[in-house]
């Protein structure tokens, strides 16, 4: 079983850097494709737009086996990425950012359901906490790497090695992970018939505002840390790393923790956790080492709400599972799309009023946690 959720997590970590690292060779695909910045930007939004769209998509191959789906889901990673890397022009690379983003919610919702049937019930949470891992290592290491092979060679570089890493997943997955029972087919319509209750739907908020919340924050980390903490720029990566850090241990812990307890009630632990520690952050910005602790915190509760939000939403949704799972991701790209507008508009008035703002959504996103803990958790 280890292997096999190792194969998975190779997938997760692809798609990390794929999503996150055009965040910092933005410059150089601006400078390479002769837009500005802001056109730039619409790379990410366009990678955003693909993942929307692809994950909606599983209910059209539902009757797959999961283990093909997965394989087919990584090779269209390998496509989109390569593409990116031989773009001719900006139009060119805007269209192969959205073929990377289709495969991203899908593959995360499918790998969920195999990794919570492979490890049971029992230790379902855990298994999908490793799944996820990849997507931390990815901010950890992947991210900071892709930079530096941009700044060294050139910013196609980084999109061939993720396509290149996407081949390396397919083996493996075709190598470790076994056949998997499917889910049931319900049929088209049966598909979404789980929406018409309300616990998804209190799980899916939580999800699209917790993480809002955060990306209020997140989304303008840097310039807080330099103009508002004092740190110089030099030391922002290895700062970042530090956030990195605290995403994988927060991920990992919180699997162990769903499972010892309830997905439900760690959901809503660290939901207020990220309430508090972003009112702390508003609060003691200008404070050094207040500041790169309380960062490593913040990051470690974004991650430490995932694994249970993955596990939540394939329990609430029975006939439409992969979907379900797929939503979640849908949800977490609009929380980021969300909460970078609200922080930008907060950062007017100094970048630590981004963390304010982002308490808000955390709570709001804490209080639909109460509601499903109380009404919902006990049949799930």
């Amino acid at each position: 079983m280890r292997k096999s959720l190792i194969a998975l997590a190779f997938g997760t970590l692809g798609l990390g850097i794929a999503e996150f690292v055009m965040m910092g060779i933005l410059p150089k695909v601006a400078q390479g494709m002769g837009v500005d910045i802001p056109a730039a930007g619409h790379l990410i939004s366009a990678y955003a737009l693909g993942v929307s769209v692809g994950a909606p998509m599983l209910i059209f191959v539902r009757r797959f086996r999961l283990k093909h789906i997965l394989v087919a889901l990584a090779l269209l990673m390998v496509v989109g990425n390569l593409c990116a890397a031989a773009a001719p022009g900006y139009w060119w690379l805007i269209a192969a950012r959205f073929v990377s983003g289709l495969p991203h919610g899908a593959y995360f919702g499918v790998a969920s359901i195999v990794a919570e049937k492979l490890a049971g019930r029992a230790h379902g949470s855990e298994a999908v906490s490793i799944m996820i891992a990849g997507m931390t290592v990815a901010n950890l290491f992947g991210v900071p790497l892709g930079t530096s092979l941009a700044d060294l060679l050139s910013w196609r570089v980084t999109f061939l090695l993720v396509g290149a890493w996407g081949l390396l997943v397919c083996y493996y997955l075709c190598r470790w992970v076994p056949h998997v029972e499917g889910v049931e087919d319900t049929g088209l319509r049966g598909q979404f018939r789980f929406l018409s209750t309300p616990a998804p739907w209190l799980v899916l908020g939580a999800t699209m505002l917790g993480n809002g919340g955060v990306f209020c924050w997140y989304s303008y980390v840097s310039p807080m840390l330099v103009e508002v903490a004092g740190f110089s720029t030099g030391s922002v990566t290895a700062l970042m790393m530090l956030a990195g850090f605290g995403m994988v241990v927060g991920n990992l812990a919180s699997g162990r923790m769903s499972d010892r307890y309830s997905p439900g009630l760690v959901g809503t632990c660290v939901q207020a956790g990220l309430c508090v520690v972003l009112l702390l952050i508003f609060f003691f910005a200008p404070c050094r080492w207040a500041l790169a602790l309380l960062m490593a915190l913040c990051t470690a509760g974004l991650f430490a709400v995932s694994s249970p939000e993955q596990v939540l939403m394939i329990r609430v949704s029975p006939g439409g599972q992969m979907l379900g799972a797929a939503c979640v991701q849908v949800a977490f790209n609009m929380g980021n799309a969300l909460g970078a507008y609200v922080g930008g508009v907060a950062s007017v008035h100094g970048y630590q009023y981004t963390a304010l703002s982002g308490a808000g959504f955390a709570f709001i996103g804490f209080l639909l946690f109460v509601v499903f803990l109380r009404k919902y958790q006990s049949r799930y």
